[in-house]
C-alpha cells in the first residue's frame, strides 16, 4: 500500500484522516517520520499554507505527501480568523484561548453565519494537486459537547441541531470541511490507484 506522509503531529487530524483513508494509502505522522522542526505558515491563504507545508516535507523526504489547512471564516467578523485560525488568540495559543476569543467577540452579534473552509495540497513527485471542502453553520453562543478540537464545540453545521464536538466521529467526518477535501484526495488517489 502506498504511504503518504501527513504534515501535521495533530492527533487529532491524524485518528480522523487515518480513519478516512483507510484500505486506500498508510498515512503517516511527522513524528512517525522522524521530521522535527517549525514547518512555515506564513502565507495569507490556506491554498498558500497547504503548499509551504507540503513543499517543507517534500524538500526533505522526496516522499509524496500531503498538507491541509483550515480556517474558520465568520460573517460578523468580516471572514476573521479564516488564515488565523490556529493562532487567533495568540501565538502558543490553546484551543481553549481561541474559543473564548470567539465568544467574547461574538457577543451581542445577531448574524452568527460562519464556514469552516480545508484546503488540502498533495504533494506528487514534487507537484502540487488541491482539494477544497467546505461546511457552512452558525457559532453557537457557548460550548456543546467533548468531541473534535478547535472550535467544534462552538459551530453547529447547516441542517444539524447539534454542535461538531456533539458528533460522533463518522458522522462528522462525512460532513465536515475536512472530510470533504478529504473524500476528494481519497477520490484521487482510488482512481490513480486501479
Amino acid at each position: 500500500m502506498k504511504t503518504l506522509i501527513f504534515a501535521t503531529n495533530n492527533k487529532h487530524k491524524i485518528h480522523e484522516v487515518r480513519q478516512l483513508l483507510e484500505g486506500v494509502v498508510e498515512i503517516k505522522s511527522l513524528d512517525e517520520m522522524g521530521l522535527a522542526g517549525d514547518i512555515p505558515e506564513t502565507s495569507d491563504t490556506l491554498q498558500g499554507n497547504a503548499l509551504q507545508k507540503a513543499q517543507w516535507i517534500w524538500d526533505r523526504t522526496h516522499t509524496d505527501c500531503f498538507a491541509d489547512d483550515t480556517g474558520l471564516e465568520v460573517e460578523a467578523l468580516d471572514g476573521r480568523p479564516g488564515v488565523y485560525s490556529a493562532r487567533y488568540a495568540g501565538e502558543h495559543c490553546s484551543f481553549d484561548d481561541n474559543v473564548d476569543k470567539m465568544l467574547r467577540e461574538m457577543e451581542g452579534k445577531t448574524n452568527r453565519n460562519a464556514c469552516f473552509r480545508t484546503v488540502v495540497c498533495l504533494m506528487e513527485g514534487g507537484a502540487p494537486r488541491y482539494f477544497e471542502g467546505r461546511v457552512d453553520g452558525q457559532i453557537l453562543t457557548e460550548r456543546y459537547g467533548k468531541e473534535g478540537f478547535g472550535y467544534d464545540p462552538i459551530f453547529m453545521p447547516d441542517r444539524f441541531a447539534v454542535s461538531f464536538a456533539e458528533m460522533p466521529l463518522e458522522v462528522k467526518n462525512r460532513i465536515s470541511h475536512r472530510g470533504k477535501a478529504v473524500a476528494k484526495l481519497v477520490e484521487y488517489l482510488k482512481d490513480i490507484n486501479k
